[in-house]
C-alpha cells in the first residue's frame, strides 16, 4: 500500500502520501555450514556438482550466478573471478580474488575443459555436466555432451539427508561465506562487497552468529580474565550452608558496608534489612 501511494504521488494523482505502518519482519535466516558439515554434504553429491558447491562455499555467490558463470569471466593472470554489471540481483558488477583453494579448483576445471575441447566439445561454462539423450546405454554414450547445470534440488535434498544435515539449502552458503570472511579478519565492508550484498544489513538480517561463535566468545572471555587475573570473588568465597542460622555477632559484622545502621545495631536475634 505504501508503494501504491508513492506511485500515485509521483503521478500527481494524490496531494500527499499517508504514512503506512509496517509490520515487524521476523524472517532472519539462520542456516550455516560448518566445515565438516559442508564436506559431508559435498561427498554425497555427484562428482559434477562438487566443484560448483565448493565455489559457492568459498565465495558466497548466488546459485544462479555460479551456474551461469563462463570462462571469459575468469582471469587467471589477474587472479580473480568477475561478474558483469546488470547480471546480478542488484545489477552491480563484482570481483572475487583467488584464494589458494579457489585457484586450485578453477585450474582443475580448466584442465577438464581442455580435455573435452580435444574431444570436440566446446564448454563455455565453468561448471557443467555431461549428459546424453534418453535411451539405451550405447545411445546415451553416443550423444553425451557438456550441458549447463540446471536444477539439482532432489539430488541436494538427498545429499543433505545422508550427511545428517536435513533442511539445508544452497543459499546457506552465502551466510556461511560472509561469516567465514569476517572470522578471517576481513572488514565487514569488504566482506559484503566480495559476496555481493548491497549493505551491511546482512549482519542483522542473516543473524551472522552461530552457537559455535557464542561458545568461542565465552572461551576467549575466560582466557582474558585468567590472563588479567580478574576474579569476581565468588569462586573463593565461602558460601553459607543453606538452612543454617547466622549468629547475632555474624549479622552485626556483615552490615551493608556503607554505614547502614543495621551493621551497628546489636540485637539478640536476626537483623531485618529494610
Amino acid at each position: 500500500m505504501s508503494r501504491m501511494f508513492s506511485l500515485a504521488l509521483e503521478a500527481g494523482k494524490v496531494l500527499f502520501a499517508p504514512k503506512v505502518p509496517r509490520l515487524a519482519e521476523h524472517n532472519a535466516r539462520k542456516g550455516f555450514f560448518e566445515a565438516e558439515e559442508f564436506r559431508s554434504v559435498r561427498d554425497h553429491l555427484p562428482p559434477f556438482l562438487r566443484p560448483l558447491v565448493t565455489f559457492m562455499y568459498l565465495t558466497g555467490w548466488r546459485i544462479s550466478e555460479v551456474r551461469s558463470l563462463e570462462w571469459r569471466q575468469v582471469d587467471f593472470a589477474a587472479g580473480e573471478v568477475r561478474l558483469d554489471p546488470n547480471t546480478t540481483k542488484n545489477d552491480d558488477g563484482r570481483v572475487f580474488p583467488f584464494t589458494a583453494e579457489l585457484r586450485q579448483l578453477l585450474e582443475l576445471q580448466r584442465a577438464e575443459r581442455d580435455r573435452l575441447r580435444q574431444a570436440g566439445h566446446v564448454v563455455p561454462w565453468v561448471f557443467w555436466q555431461v549428459t546424453g539423450k534418453r535411451g539405451s546405454r550405447r545411445a546415451r554414450r553416443a550423444t553425451q555432451k557438456p550441458q549447463r547445470i540446471v536444477s539439482f534440488r532432489k539430488t541436494w535434498i538427498a545429499a543433505c539427508r545422508l550427511a545428517g544435515c536435513p533442511g539445508r539449502i544452497p543459499h546457506d552458503f552465502r551466510r556461511t561465506a560472509v561469516r567465514n570472511l569476517v572470522r578471517a579478519g576481513i572488514p565487514e565492508r569488504v566482506a559484503v562487497t566480495m559476496t555481493g550484498h548491497k549493505t551491511r544489513a546482512v549482519f542483522e538480517r542473516y543473524n551472522i552468529v552461530s552457537p559455535g561463535d557464542l561458545l568461542d566468545a565465552a572461551r576467549k572471555l575466560d582466557e582474558r580474565q585468567q590472563r588479567d587475573g580478574h576474579n569476581s570473588g565468588h569462586t573463593g568465597q565461602k558460601m553459607a550452608v543453606a538452612g543454617s542460622t547466622p549468629t547475632p555477632q555474624a549479622v552485626g559484622n556483615i552490615g551493608a558496608g556503607d554505614g547502614d545502621r543495621t551493621r551497628d545495631i546489636k540485637l539478640g536475634k536476626l537483623a531485618f534489612y529494610r
